[in-house]
C-alpha cells in the first residue's frame, strides 16, 4: 500500500491471541484500529492496549459466523473510524479430538467461524475497498493450511478452504487489474490462549507443536503484509517453511511422521483439567469470564524472534545476495579449473 498511517485497520479475533497482539502493533503505529471479537472483556482490554500504544481504538463485539453482524460492523467502521484500508483476518475456534469424537454440529461451527468468518469478512472489506480502487486483505493462516496434522482436522480444513478461497480471489483481483490487494501470513505453532479455552478432548493438556513462538512475532510479520499485500504470502518461522517444503518433496513420509509423533507432541504430560472453559460456542473472556491477553502459558518455551521473518521480508535483498554469491563461486571454480 502506498496510503501513509495513520489507516483504518480491521482485526477479527482481536481480543486474544495473534489477533490482540497485530491489534496493538496496528496501533502503535497510530492506526485507527477497529477490534472485532465477541469475548467483550477481552475486547475491552485490548482496546486500552491499543490507545496506550498510540492509536484509536473501536470494540466491537461480533460473532464471524454471523455475515450480518460482520456487515454491520464494518458500517460502523466507516462511519465512526473512516474508510477501510486494511482488514485482517484472525478469528477462529477448533476442537482438539479425532475425527470419530467430533460431532457433525461441531464440525459446523468451526467452519463458520475459521473459513466462513473469513469469507465474511473478505466480502464486507471489498464491497468498501472495490468502489475506490484500494485497499489491503491479510488472510492470517498456518502451515496447517497446507500441511494437515492429527487431531485438528476441523481447523486443518478451514485453514485450506481459505487458502483456495484466497488464491481464486487474488486471481479475479488481478484479472480486473484491481488496486485491492489480498495476501495470506503462513504462521507457526504460537503461544496464544487458545490451548487454555479451546474445545479438547484429548486426555492432556494441548499444547503448541514446539518449536513455539511470541504473537508478537506473528503481529510484526502481519503488519508488513499489510504494507506489502502484493506478495501473495508471507511465511513465519523456520518450521512452517521447512514443513511446507518437506510436504512438496515427501508428503507421504509426513503423513507416517505425524502419524508416530503428532499425538504426543500436541499434549503436554499434565492431565486435562474438569471444568476449564470451552470457546466454541461462547466466548471464554466475556463480561462473567476473564481476559487472556495474547500471550499463552508457554512463554518460558518460545521465541520472541524469527531469522526466518527477516528473511522472508527481505526476500528481494537475499535472492541478490544469494546470486551474487553463486556467480562468485562460480567465478572461483572457474579459475581453479583454468577455465577463465
Amino acid at each position: 500500500m502506498t496510503k501513509e498511517s495513520p489507516r483504518t485497520v480491521v482485526v477479527t479475533g482481536a481480543s486474544a491471541g495473534v489477533g490482540r497482539a497485530a491489534a496493538r502493533a496496528f496501533g502503535a503505529r497510530g492506526d485507527s484500529v477497529a477490534l472485532l471479537a465477541r469475548g467483550e472483556r477481552g475486547l475491552d482490554a485490548a482496546a486500552e492496549e491499543v490507545r496506550a500504544a498510540g492509536g484509536q481504538a473501536l470494540p466491537i463485539s461480533v460473532d464471524v459466523a454471523d455475515h450480518r453482524q460482520v456487515e454491520e460492523a464494518a458500517r460502523r467502521v466507516e462511519e465512526e473510524l473512516g474508510p477501510i484500508d486494511v482488514w485482517v483476518n484472525v478469528a477462529f475456534s477448533t476442537v482438539f479430538a479425532p475425527v470419530t469424537e467430533i460431532e457433525p454440529e461441531e464440525y459446523r461451527r468451526m467452519t463458520e467461524v475459521t473459513y466462513l468468518g473469513y469469507v465474511y469478512g473478505t466480502k464486507a472489506a471489498l464491497d468498501r475497498m472495490l468502489p475506490r480502487g484500494e485497499g489491503a486483505i491479510v488472510q492470517v493462516g498456518s502451515a496447517l493450511a497446507y500441511r494437515a496434522i492429527p487431531l485438528q482436522s476441523g481447523y486443518c480444513a478451514a485453514k485450506h478452504a481459505i487458502k483456495g478461497f484466497t488464491e481464486s480471489l487474488r486471481c479475479e483481483l488481478m484479472h480486473e487489474k484491481s488496486g485491492v490487494r489480498v495476501t495470506m501470513v503462513q504462521l507457526p505453532a504460537v503461544n496464544t490462549p487458545q490451548f487454555d479455552w479451546v474445545l479438547s478432548r484429548l486426555p492432556n493438556r494441548p499444547q503448541p507443536v514446539p518449536p513455539i513462538y511470541q504473537p508478537e512475532v506473528a503481529a510484526r510479520a502481519i503488519v508488513f503484509a499489510a504494507d506489502h499485500p502484493e506478495r501473495k504470502e508471507f511465511w513465519v518461522g523456520a518450521m512452517t517453511a521447512a514443513t511446507l517444503l518437506a510436504d512438496r518433496v515427501a508428503p507421504a513420509l509426513l503423513d507416517r511422521y505425524l502419524a508416530r509423533t503428532g499425538y504426543s507432541s500436541q499434549q503436554t504430560s499434565e492431565h486435562r483439567r474438569a471444568g476449564r472453559p470451552a470457546n466454541l460456542w461462547e466466548p471464554a473472556d466475556d463480561e462473567g469470564g476473564e481476559d487472556y491477553g495474547a500471550h499463552g502459558r508457554f512463554d518460558s518455551r518460545s521465541h520472541s524472534r524469527s531469522p526466518q521473518v527477516w528473511v522472508s521480508e527481505h526476500r528481494g535483498l537475499v535472492t541478490a545476495a544469494g546470486a551474487a554469491a553463486g556467480l562468485a563461486g562460480l567465478t572461483w571454480l572457474a579459475r581453479r579449473t583454468g577455465t577463465t
